[in-house]
């Protein structure tokens, strides 16, 4: 992966390969997944307003019915590993981010399928197993106008530690969520060694609301639960389409992962899983994330949050399963006192 992004040059610059057809549905593919039991079970941590659009269109499409489990990127990646492990995998795709699914290409678990309508997207970010990224979740600060007011809200990270946000901070649960473990992880690279330890420090002393996922801090800010959230910005749509005036803290760099959706190696359904990758990856589909707030990979597609497109993005911090239970040890001795 890239270790620095802006979205506009992902968007707009970078090559691509476009394709020379329409891209479609394979009738021969959609009758073979059809013989197979006609249905696809996916696995993932895509929201569900997304999901449940993108899998009724893909019905009415293909005449394929979608099966969705969703959780988080750790969840996602324990129960398809547990599955796995097991030999009897229930699932024919997972997409979730970047380095759980790294993980799970090492234990071997996918197999490589080669979409059509992966030509759609940037050749500089794809990876060679995995395919094309299909989105970024960007991790930032975001809030209810309504309950913190644009003038009072944080200008910068380290604001954020200001008395009148003590006790009042939802983010999940370093020990438990690794996105958010990655985040904290990967704070150096905006703040150097230094700095992002006393933040962390700092940050855990303000007795923060931990939740178990994003969305639920999120959801925390939204409410008045909690005054922030560290939280992915495509909350700021996804709250906001629930009447909640939401905005999040322009900081000049932030970081996130990106994310993939690849075939299980054992896939009870392998036809219907190549055709959902097909009409996932299509334009369709990439504009029903973008509309809910979804940061996709595709070329002219933004989500409605505000100056999105000059978002400057590190990618965070990989860690294998050793690494992540270490460093989970060592985050529950800083925010559990």
């Amino acid at each position: 992966m890239q270790s620095v992004r802006t979205f506009l040059s992902v968007f707009l610059v970078v090559g691509y390969f476009l394709p020379s057809f329409v891209l479609g549905q394979s009738a021969s593919l959609i009758e073979a997944a059809k013989k197979e039991g006609g249905k696809v079970v996916v696995y993932g941590s895509l929201q569900d307003n997304s999901m449940e659009p993108i899998g009724k269109a893909f019905q009415a499409k293909t005449g394929l019915e979608l099966n969705y489990w969703r959780g988080t990127a750790t969840k996602a990646m324990d129960r398809a590993l547990v599955e796995h492990r097991a030999g009897k995998p229930l699932y024919d795709i997972v997409l979730t981010s970047d380095n759980e699914m790294e993980i799970m290409q090492k234990e071997g678990i996918f197999i490589r399928y080669d979409s059509p309508a992966a030509k759609a997207f940037p050749v500089n970010s794809a990876n060679p197993e995995l395919g094309p990224v299909y989105r970024y979740a960007i991790v930032g600060v975001v809030y209810n106008k309504d309950i913190v007011k644009p003038a009072d809200a944080p200008k910068t990270l380290e604001d954020i530690l200001k008395p009148q946000f003590r006790g009042k901070i939802a983010m999940p649960d370093p020990t438990q969520d690794t996105s958010m473990l990655r985040w904290l992880e990967s704070l150096h690279k905006v703040m150097g060694k230094e700095r992002a330890a006393k933040f962390t420090a700092d940050l855990a002393a303000t007795k923060p609301s931990l939740a178990e996922a994003f969305l639920v801090a999120a959801d925390r800010a939204s409410t008045g639960e909690a005054s922030l959230a560290i939280t992915l910005l495509i909350n700021v749509v996804t709250f906001g389409q629930k009447g909640a005036p939401m905005d999040y803290v322009r900081l000049p760099t932030m970081m996130g992962s990106s994310h993939y959706i690849t075939l299980s190696k054992k896939a009870p359904h392998t036809n219907g899983g190549k055709a959902f990758i097909d009409f996932f990856l299509g334009d369709e589909s990439m504009r029903i994330m973008a509309k809910n707030g979804e940061s996709v990979n595709r070329q002219g597609v933004y989500p409605p949050i505000p100056g999105i497109d000059k978002v400057k993005l590190l990618d965070m911090e990989d860690f294998d399963t050793q690494g992540f239970a270490e460093k989970k040890k060592e985050y529950q001795k800083i925010f559990m006192r």
